[in-house]
């Protein structure tokens, strides 16, 4: 079960009118759907706990929206032959995530694919009216296909910066040289959608929770080291760890080092200022425009300089652990991004060994996606999460558009 989304079962719990229990066994079916793809009616029943002919009236109603299709029937195991019920492959949220060497824009349907991108690399900082601009005519070449029917739900974008969850302005994003900008409604305003903005580390977590190592897991830390730096989160008991303004998680900026680099954000010694995808790219002799290579010419480099520059991240990497364990005792953690590349073929127990011992008893230490639609993905479930709520107030506030 996705960590850190509501539970589709927990979703029957309850009373209220007859319309809060619809509404509920909407948004039961639907999370199954969007989380695991096409279900069987049977296999929705069995996973829902409601009785057949409930499960009958609710699919009805997805139809309705225009959320679902039924196909054929199948037959699975003993019993009558069951329909096959599955998510439109039209509905889709725009995602984007600007980063500091180029913009990715995507459209996303469920169950996390990405169907369509676009990557436009740049040189230098660029503003938010640049990155709302070139988003815009990316968006207008992706569904200027006629022959797809898109139904578009809204958009999401990860920023590598501190987002104000409430409205999507972000409060600054250093790396990109922003400070006090109205993202959101300034991309709202010219794509023509509601748009919802957050941190990038953080929707990278909403990402591996509900579609990838994480998916499982109710109380995991979560590390993701990228071309902004690193950033992180925690989910604890199955919520999100938000913080009193939304910004809790920035394990990039936990010290490190003793005289340390000098950090963007006026301290010295780092996490994310002493280890760097950067730094590793050219130790390796890569450009930043080769740096989806980063992982396989790691695996190959003989080299003893490349090899020092790893067990310096790795102590570094041990203590960032340590600190985490300590003080949330997860029962996961999972690292990704190029960190994943850091910690290939190293023995977990390695690197959960400087913390107090109960607190690494029976952790998970696992390797988080290095994909790079992860962002997209987690962008896309700030306003997935929105549908699967309310599936049909969403749905009606598309067609008053």
């Amino acid at each position: 079960m996705s960590a850190i989304t509501q539970s589709p079962r927990s979703l029957r719990a309850g009373g209220g009118t007859a319309e809060d229990i619809r509404d509920r066994n909407l948004s039961s079916l639907l999370g199954w759907l969007h989380r695991d793809g096409a279900h069987s009616r049977a296999e929705l029943t069995r996973l829902s706990g409601l009785n057949r002919s409930t499960v009958g009236v609710v699919i009805g109603d997805l139809v309705a929206l225009g959320l679902v299709s039924e196909g054929p029937a199948v037959v699975s195991g003993a019993g009558r032959p069951s329909s096959v019920v599955i998510p439109d492959p039209a509905t889709v949220v725009i995602a984007v995530n600007p980063e500091v060497d180029a913009l990715n824009v995507g459209l996303v349907g469920f169950s996390g694919r990405v169907l369509r991108r676009a990557r436009i690399p740049w040189n230098g900082p660029v503003s938010v009216d640049e990155v709302v601009r070139a988003t815009s005519a990316v968006v207008a070449g992706m569904t200027s296909d006629a022959e797809v029917p898109w139904r578009i739900l809204g958009a999401g974008i990860a920023v590598p910066g501190q987002v104000r969850l409430s409205d999507g302005h972000v409060r600054e994003a250093t790396h990109l040289g922003w400070s006090e900008e109205p993202l959101a409604a300034t991309m709202s305003a010219a794509l023509g959608v509601p748009v919802q903005a957050a941190n990038a580390a953080a929707l990278a977590l909403r990402a591996e929770s509900t579609f990838g190592a994480g998916r499982d897991a109710d109380d995991l830390f979560y590390i993701i080291g990228g071309a902004s730096g690193i950033g992180g989160g925690a989910v604890i008991g199955g919520r999100l760890a938000l913080g009193a303004n939304g910004h809790a998680g920035e394990v990039g900026h936990i010290f490190v080092a003793d005289n340390g680099r000098l950090c963007h954000c006026g301290a010295s010694g780092c996490f994310e200022t002493e280890v760097s995808r950067d730094e590793l790219l050219a130790a390796l002799g890569l450009p930043v425009s080769q740096a989806d290579f980063l992982a396989e010419r790691l695996r190959m480099s003989d080299d003893p300089a490349v090899a020092a520059l790893i067990e310096r991240y790795l102590v570094i990497l041990r203590r960032v652990v340590s600190t985490v364990l300590n003080l949330f005792n997860p029962s996961t953690i999972i690292i990704g991004g190029f960190l994943a590349s850091v910690i290939d073929g190293v023995d977990p127990a390695d690197i959960v060994g400087e913390s107090i011992r109960s607190a690494r008893e029976g952790v998970r230490v696992l390797t988080g996606s290095t994909d790079v639609d992860l962002l997209l993905v987690g962008a896309a479930e700030l306003v997935f999460s929105e549908l699967i709520a309310a599936p049909s107030a969403l749905v009606a506030g598309i067609q008053q558009r």
